[in-house]
Order: structure tokens, then C-alpha cells, then sequence
């Protein structure tokens, strides 16, 4: 598990090569700053940091860095972005990449270097002779999306570095209000802790008084009021989205967004499929799935297809002009509470 490697690397256990693969890219990018500050210290890194971009420079001259000798201090990091020549993606050779040159770093690294490629990609070539060796060379860092639960346990870690408590309730809350996104919650409860201040506890009130709504979550809401019959309250996000100059045209976007999740999810779950199996298989946000999956049980399929036919109907009127964006919007919601 990711934190179990967090945990490493600020103990200074430090490893040759790491290979960080996945989609995540906050877990990406703080993996990779733990090690460089693991690794070196501020005094260093102009000197024994480096970063290759193998879409614009030839893996060769990357390795001859991590080779060299540190300048000062005891280790030199240099980060492989965008090794695309372990997935299958075929790319117009900018550069001559000599994977056998690769193949004998990685039989024996050099011990002053720690080695970093870092992969933002779903998966990679498994079936590739480089791709297997990396991956039996190196340690792999997998960076998928968390699920609710340890979402919710390094929400608590990061409280607990910033010296804060959080309740149940407040962790539900930040998970519903930024839908998982790590980024968001990272820059949030770090908001969050200087509010309340060391030894402070933070609450479902505060975190509503404290964390914005994104138009996402608004559009979430504006669905739930919809299925709970309430039209006053679904009305008013509605005008205060259009208060706020969001465009009529992406809320009916993400309107469509939101309610092809519920169907696909809806689909899913009818064949078996667990909250995380649908999040990989439709590639969203765990957490995205769960809140769905409530919305689902409160619509028939039937009611779902038929809501997307109506969406793009919609979507048509609104592009060519046939009608007023708003009124568009407007009728579209009352049908809904119609049903």
C-alpha cells in the first residue's frame, strides 16, 4: 500500500530504482517529492536533481546522469518522465532510446543514485521484455485511485500532521464536498487546520462553512433535490449557479455527465459489480461511484435512458439557438419534477 512506502521513505528507507505508475497524479507528484527530500537536501538539489522527459530526450543520456558521481552530498535522484517505451503507445521517435543500456543499469544500479521513472499511465506493456525487468528491478509504486476507506485513513494522517482531530461526520462531509480529489482535500485541510488551529477539532459544520462547493457538487445536489421531490430547493442551486455566470451550457453538461454515471452504475451494480469494480471498469472516482449509486435506486433504467435522449435534445436546442439557453435548462428540470 502507498502509505506503507510513505512510511519508508521518510524513515530514510530509500531504494535504487522505483517505478511510479498510474493515473493519480497527486500521488504521483507527492511520491516523487517525498524521495527528493528523502533523498537530498535543499543545498543539493541544484546540483544532484535531475529530470528527462523521454518524449524530448534520449534515455542514454539520462542514465549517464544517474551514473555521475554526486557533485556534493552522498546521492544524486534523476526522474524518467513519460517512459512511454513501456506501454504499447507508439510515438514518432523524437530520440534513439537504447533499452539494452537501460537492461544493464538495472542488473546492477549504482548505489549513490536513486532512480525514478515516473509513468502517468493507466497500465503498461506487460508482455514487453523491458517492462518485466523494471518492474522485477525496481520498486513499484501503483498510483490508482484510493478507495472510501483509505481515503478516509490518510485524511486522518494528514490531520493528525497538522495536529487536528476530525469527526466522522466532517471526514464524510470533505469526501462528499470535493469527491475524493486528493489534491482538494490535501489544500483543504491544510485550510481547515489553520482555522481551528493546533489541538483543534474539525466538524461537518465547519467544513461546510469552510469548503466550497464545486459546480460538480452543486450539480450532484441539484440531482438530489430533483429525486427528493423538493423543486424550491433544486430551483434555487439552479439560479444561484446561473447567479454565479456559470454557463447554461455546462451545467447541462455536467447534468448529462452526472446522470449517464447513475445509469452506467445503475447497469453495473444490477450484473454483480461492486462499488470499486465499477470505478475501474467506468475509470471514475470511487467515491463518485458511491454517491451515484444512492441517486440510482431512486430512478428506473427506463427513466435513465430516457433522461439522456432529453439531455441531448437539449444540448441540440441550446447549440443551434432554437431556444434560449436558460428556458432550455428551465424545462428540462421541470419535466424532472414531473416524473
Amino acid at each position: 500500500m502507498i502509505f506503507n512506502i510513505w512510511k519508508d521513505i521518510e524513515k530514510g528507507k530509500l531504494d535504487p530504482v522505483y517505478l511510479l505508475v498510474g493515473k493519480e497524479s497527486f500521488l504521483l507528484q507527492e511520491t516523487t517529492q517525498k524521495l527528493i527530500e528523502a533523498a537530498l537536501l535543499e543545498e543539493e538539489k541544484d546540483f544532484n536533481l535531475s529530470t528527462y522527459d523521454m518524449e524530448e530526450t534520449a534515455l542514454e543520456i539520462a542514465l549517464e546522469d544517474a551514473e555521475t558521481l554526486p557533485f556534493i552530498g552522498e546521492r544524486r535522484v534523476t526522474i524518467i518522465k513519460n517512459p512511454y517505451f513501456l506501454t504499447s503507445e507508439k510515438k514518432k521517435e523524437k530520440n534513439e532510446h537504447r533499452l539494452e543500456r537501460l537492461e544493464q543499469y538495472l542488473q546492477s544500479p549504482v548505489p549513490y543514485s536513486i532512480l525514478i521513472f515516473y509513468a502517468p499511465y493507466e497500465k503498461l506493456d506487460e508482455r514487453k521484455k523491458i517492462t518485466k525487468l523494471i518492474k522485477k528491478q525496481s520498486t513499484v509504486v501503483e498510483m490508482n485511485s484510493l478507495s472510501d476507506k483509505e481515503t478516509a485513513k490518510w485524511i486522518i494522517d494528514l490531520a493528525d500532521a497538522e495536529k487536528v482531530q476530525l469527526d466522522e461526520e466532517a471526514i464524510e462531509q470533505l469526501l462528499l464536498l470535493t469527491a475524493g480529489d486528493l489534491l482538494t482535500i490535501n489544500e483543504e485541510i491544510k485550510k481547515l487546520s489553520t482555522y481551528v488551529g493546533e489541538n483543534g477539532q474539525i466538524t461537518k459544520e465547519i467544513v461546510d462553512k469552510l469548503v466550497a462547493r464545486t459546480l460538480e457538487q452543486n450539480i450532484f445536489e441539484l440531482i438530489e433535490k430533483v429525486v427528493h421531490r423538493n423543486s424550491t430547493e433544486a430551483l434555487k442551486i439552479f439560479y444561484d449557479l446561473l447567479k454565479a455566470n456559470e454557463e447554461p451550457i455546462k451545467i447541462l453538461s455536467l447534468l448529462a455527465t452526472q446522470f449517464r454515471l447513475i445509469l452506467q452504475v445503475k447497469e453495473l451494480g444490477k450484473v454483480g459489480y461492486g462499488q470499486q469494480q465499477i470505478a475501474n471498469t467506468i475509470k471514475v472516482h470511487p467515491f463518485r461511484v458511491k454517491l451515484a449509486l444512492k441517486q440510482a435506486g431512486l430512478f428506473h433504467e427506463e427513466e435513465l435512458a430516457n433522461y439522456m435522449i432529453q439531455l441531448a435534445e437539449a444540448d441540440y436546442e441550446m447549440k443551434t439557438g432554437k431556444k434560449d439557453k436558460q428556458l432550455v435548462l428551465e424545462l428540462f428540470l421541470l419535466k424532472l419534477f414531473k416524473k
